[in-house]
């Protein structure tokens, strides 16, 4: 069924649904009567899966409200997660179902601001005039009838314009450890890329990195066009839950519209811990290294939503950070993010020590997208440039004890011609951008037998 016909069946339903006028649900409110951790157990409430109640208790001050979002249910008990902060509650607090079923805003007026997970302004600068309200979960796209990665994208950085070149419309993931410079080549791609509008999302990270990533990173130009969504470590995992989904849901809005969109989500990672700590708070049980199931669940949820529309359509390339703990690349949420996302960029802590920035494992990393975007030969350039980098790698103790003997492989011999050449190809200040065309031409020269 189209999409208008399924509008006129809609219309034709309600019609005849208001024609036998046929009874509304009634709003049942419940009592609040337990809270362990992070959870609310309430009895009474009938509100299904996935909808949203307020948590009313009367206090000295007046009455407190505490927005929850129904989690789960056991027999007649409701289980609620806070949104906010538990600050008032207490035994007995009315559960009232929500009746506005959880829609946020959206519109062009939210361009250049910093919002909540839920929507609320964060920056100071009062309310904004919301041109439609939406759902927080979007609607799917017919993987058949998805745009497929035709063109490339210029994202500044001159190791990944050549070497993992980037298709409008992937997905890409940069993992690293902490402290290596996953935020600061995010920024970069922020500053470098050319898009319509940019959706950062700044999920469980410190609280000082949003001020610093809107005035040092963005800019007054860059935030012009841009939405923020920021969720500090300290708020709620609800709170965190949202505001990836809602940064992913303002991309898609504008995605409809024909835009092409960058998201920029930091960090996938705290994503997945939100969910744990919600998955566990409610007794779904570990399974693999403390994560319960529905992380893994909810990882591909979230990223299937980026990419390209339909024919014709607005794109989000997304850019995703995912944190290895204690630089271990087999790390369950490293493991399952880079199974569903459409390339990786390695950042090295080694090369990070030695003072190599951007710290990329050109051998580590690898867009799926590349070979349908590039020409034949810049295809073989790159792959001949990873395999001189490798063979050096390999090498390199050898050789840095003097125990290689030279002319005893010809391409080892090579990279050790060509290394300096390769290392200088790779840094680039933070500054600095690169176009396509030049990070191109650069990769030729570093090549070539001059």
């Amino acid at each position: 069924m189209s999409r208008p016909e399924r509008i006129s069946f809609a219309r034709r339903l309600s019609r005849y649904q208001s024609a036998l006028q046929l009874p509304t649900q009634p709003v049942v409110e419940g009592r609040l009567i337990r809270m362990v951790g992070l959870t609310l157990e309430a009895e009474g409430c009938k509100a299904p899966v996935g909808s949203r109640c307020l948590v009313i208790s009367e206090t000295a001050q007046g009455q407190s409200q505490i927005e929850a979002e129904v989690m789960g249910f056991a027999g007649h008990k409701v289980y609620l997660m806070p949104v906010d902060r538990l600050e008032g509650l207490q035994p007995g607090a009315r559960v009232v179902p929500s009746a506005g079923g959880g829609k946020l805003p959206m519109g062009t007026s939210m361009l250049g601001r910093v919002v909540d997970g839920i929507g609320r302004p964060l920056d100071g600068k009062g309310s904004f005039a919301a041109d439609d309200w939406v759902d927080l979960n979007g609607p799917t796209i017919n993987p058949l009838k998805r745009h497929p990665i035709e063109e490339p994208l210029d994202v500044g950085i001159r190791s990944i314009n050549s070497l993992l070149t980037v298709g409008r419309g992937q997905r890409l993931g940069l993992f690293a450890g902490s402290g290596v410079g996953k935020s600061m080549l995010l920024g970069m791609m922020t500053r470098f890329t050319d898009a319509d509008i940019t959706i950062v999302g700044l999920v469980g990270e410190r609280g000082r990195e949003v001020k610093e990533f809107i005035e040092q990173i963005l800019g007054e130009k860059g935030m012009a066009r841009s939405v923020v969504v920021a969720s500090p470590a300290d708020d709620a995992p609800l709170m965190r839950l949202r505001a990836a989904m809602y940064c992913t849901r303002i991309a898609e809005y504008f995605r409809d519209q024909g835009k092409n969109v960058l998201l920029l989500m930091d960090s996938l990672t705290r994503f997945a811990q939100a969910q744990r700590e919600i998955a566990l708070a409610i007794g779904e049980p570990p399974a693999t290294k403390g994560y319960p199931p529905s992380v893994f669940a909810k990882l591909p949820q979230l990223v299937e939503r980026a990419g390209n529309a339909e024919q014709g359509g607005g794109s989000i390339t997304a850019f995703y950070t995912v944190l290895s703990e204690g630089d271990d690349q087999q790390d369950p949420i490293a493991d399952a993010s880079r199974a569903i996302l459409d390339g990786h960029v390695v950042l090295s802590r080694r090369l990070a020590e030695e003072g190599h920035y951007p710290a990329i494992d050109i051998e580590a990393s690898i867009s799926r997208a590349m070979p349908q975007i590039v020409s034949p030969e810049q295809l073989q350039k790159a792959q001949l440039f990873k395999q001189l980098y490798a063979r050096y790698q390999q090498s390199r103790d050898l050789i840095s004890v003097g125990a290689y003997a030279a002319g005893s492989d010809p391409l080892t011999d090579k990279a050790m011609e060509k290394m300096p050449a390769m290392q200088a190809f790779l840094r680039q200040g933070l500054q600095v951008s690169v176009n396509l065309a030049d990070s191109q031409s650069g990769l030729e020269q570093t090549l070539s037998n001059e």
